[in-house]
Order: C-alpha cells, then structure tokens, then sequence
C-alpha cells in the first residue's frame, strides 16, 4: 500500500515538473520568459536626465542582475529593448 502511495506521488511530481519544463520552454517565448525573470529581479528604474551618479549606479545594479542571470551580451540588449519599450 505504501508503495502504490509513493509511487503515485512520483507519477504526479513527473507530471508537474513536465508540465513546468514545457512552459518555460516554449518555442518563440524566449524573451518574454527571459523579460519575467528579469522584471522578478526587481530591476533599479532609470528617470533620465543630468544624474551621472545615478546613471552609474543604475547600469552596476542591473549589470548585477544580468551576471546572476547569465546573461549573454544578445540576452543584455534584448532585455534592455524590451524593458526600455515596455516602460520598465
């Protein structure tokens, strides 16, 4: 009995973790699942104008989170235009 309960329990973990690997790879999204995870992350925003100290401490925290990320320099400009565009 404990065994037909355990096995269930492996069966439907399987499924989840399928189910979870399936959505996070899903061809076409790549950018928008890289967008998430970056936007999780909480990223600094930046208002503009004269602030060079600010700008600098802006660009070190989020070259901090695209290092965590694993970021490629593709990845880096690809998230920076989506983040820009979507009001990031």
């Amino acid at each position: 009995m404990a065994a037909a309960r355990t096995n269930a329990q492996l069966v439907e973990a399987l499924a989840t973790l399928t189910n979870i690997v399936a959505r996070d790879n899903q061809p076409g999204r790549e950018d928008e699942m890289r967008l998430k995870r970056f936007m999780r992350q909480k990223p600094p925003t930046f208002t503009g104008g004269y602030n060079p100290d600010g700008a600098h401490r802006w660009l070190e925290e989020v070259e901090n989170i695209f290092e965590a990320m694993a970021c490629s320099e593709e990845g880096k400009d690809n998230l920076g235009n989506l983040y820009v565009t979507r009001g990031g």
